[in-house]
């Protein structure tokens, strides 16, 4: 799996890291990897994906009160043990973000 990169973000992500089994599919499927890259931007831009409106609503309080912030994002393309769901989730103090498939956390 190449180097995350973000662009314009609106908030500091700090180190970026994966799970094992996000970071081992990524290296097997290029097109997993891309997703990878195009749902970690959306999340430092502030489109939290595919949580309900009170997700994100809790999450943009969390920009104003440095709280953590979590994400989803589906893609049916890459079904993980039945789902096809990653997580993002950037720590309160912004020291890291996480991607990682909701049964490992």
């Amino acid at each position: 799996m190449n180097t995350l990169f973000v662009i314009n973000a609106a908030f500091n992500t700090g180190q970026i890291v994966a799970s094992r089994g996000v970071f081992d599919l990524a290296c097997e499927n290029i097109d997993f990897a891309h997703f990878i890259q195009k749902s970690l931007n959306r999340h430092v831009k502030g489109d939290w994906g595919d949580v309900d409106d009170e997700d994100k609503q809790t999450n943009d309080q969390a920009l104003r009160q440095d709280t953590r912030l979590l994400s989803a994002y589906n893609d049916d393309r890459f079904p993980q043990n039945s789902v096809a769901t990653i997580w993002i989730i950037t720590e309160a103090d912004r020291s890291s973000t996480t991607i990682l498939f909701p049964d490992e956390y």
